[in-house]
């Protein structure tokens, strides 16, 4: 079939002489999370952009190629109109045990080219059994969703469904959390807990539906929550707005990704910068994180489909943070959510400057 799909994408020797092949790129496949370290089984997100020069109709071949020599089913995407179209593709593999490989992406038409690879890692970390001792703080979790069923309009914006989690620890403890939402991580964070604290996040459906929300605890003391369940039915005002409700969630979906790039110069001075697309109208929050600690969060809003630009991270590395580490850049749109995670290297801080008392010693 392979071989087949290749000769028909391929030109003659004579239409070779006669007409340049086509320019087509493809950018080596992002993980996210790129380097995962936790409980498994985990899902593990991989895109890639491919630019395609189209003129009339145009059908975009791709597979996706494993570290272990495997290679995924053919796809095809049709293309009309006119120039440069840029096309993101994406994949997810769940991983049941420790990993470091990569992902490329072949294209086999109009022209063949093949991506770089694009590296990643998972560390799965299984609970031990292990001894406690009066050392060892006790955490535990609850979540609820409010309200846990809605139903009217969801052309509007504004969450409908908050969903709260509770974290008590015994004694005052550093807490990393994330929250999990129908098997996808959409918001996490490390807090000061001094008996009990509350966390939270929401969400602004586009469509009908019913789900769930979890509060995961990683760390001191690894622990979930009960799963918080909830329940979306929309109701438009205007009788035309149910001319699509036969149709799938998905037709429905807007869908939010992000992208981000991160420098660090031998000083130590890191900077970031961040976009965001979506594929339709609604409220986007997102969040920088350094090391895991967020550090900066926003909002953009989306009148149509398109893509911005958000304020990135500006910051002096010190201590520890001077050795390397990573940059995340989370976003969660009304449907989906999207982490791109970028490493930087180590740098040496600027030693401090010599005072004018000093000098004159």
């Amino acid at each position: 079939m392979l071989a087949g799909l290749s000769a028909g994408l391929l030109s003659s020797p004579a239409q070779a002489a006669t007409k340049a092949a086509p320019k087509v790129s493809v950018s080596a496949p992002k993980a996210s999370p790129g380097d995962y370290e936790g409980s498994c089984p985990t899902k593990i997100n991989f895109a890639a952009q491919i630019k395609v020069p189209v003129k009339g109709k145009t059908e975009l071949a791709y597979r996706w190629l494993h570290g272990d020599g495997s290679k995924g089913k053919v796809n095809v995407i049709k293309l009309k109109g006119h120039g440069t179209k840029t096309v993101t593709v994406k994949q997810a593999i769940t991983f049941k045990e420790d990993v470091k490989g990569w992902e490329a992406v072949q294209v086999l038409g109009p022209k063949k080219v093949t991506s770089k690879r694009g590296y990643f890692s998972v560390s799965c970390q299984e609970a031990q059994e292990v001894d406690r001792t009066q050392l060892d703080p006790t955490v535990t979790a609850r979540a609820w969703a409010s309200p846990s069923s809605y139903a009217g309009r969801c052309d509007t914006y504004g969450d409908k469904i908050d969903f709260t989690g509770l974290i008590k620890v015994d004694r005052p403890s550093w807490v990393r959390y994330r929250w999990v939402l129908n098997g996808d991580v959409v918001d996490y964070g490390k807090i000061k807990v001094r008996d009990a604290r509350k966390v939270g996040f929401g969400i602004n459906p586009r469509h009908s539906q019913r789900g769930w929300a979890q509060l995961e605890v990683l760390s001191p003391d690894a622990t979930s929550s009960n799963r918080a369940y909830y329940k979306v039915w929309c109701k438009d005002e205007r009788r035309d707005d149910h001319r699509d409700d036969h149709k799938s969630p998905e037709s429905h979906d807007i869908k939010v990704s992000a992208a981000a790039s991160v420098t660090n110069s031998a000083s130590c001075a890191l900077t970031s910068t961040g976009s965001i697309t979506s594929t339709g109208p609604g409220k986007v929050r997102y969040q920088w994180s350094l090391n895991g600690t967020a550090v900066k969060s926003g909002e953009v809003t989306f009148d149509g489909k398109g893509t911005k630009s958000v304020d990135g991270l500006s910051a002096t590395l010190t201590g520890a943070a001077t050795k390397g580490g990573t940059v995340t850049f989370l976003v969660v749109g009304p449907d989906n959510s999207d982490v791109v995670t970028q490493s930087y290297s180590s740098c040496e801080a600027p030693a401090p400057a010599e005072s004018a008392s000093s000098s004159a010693a």
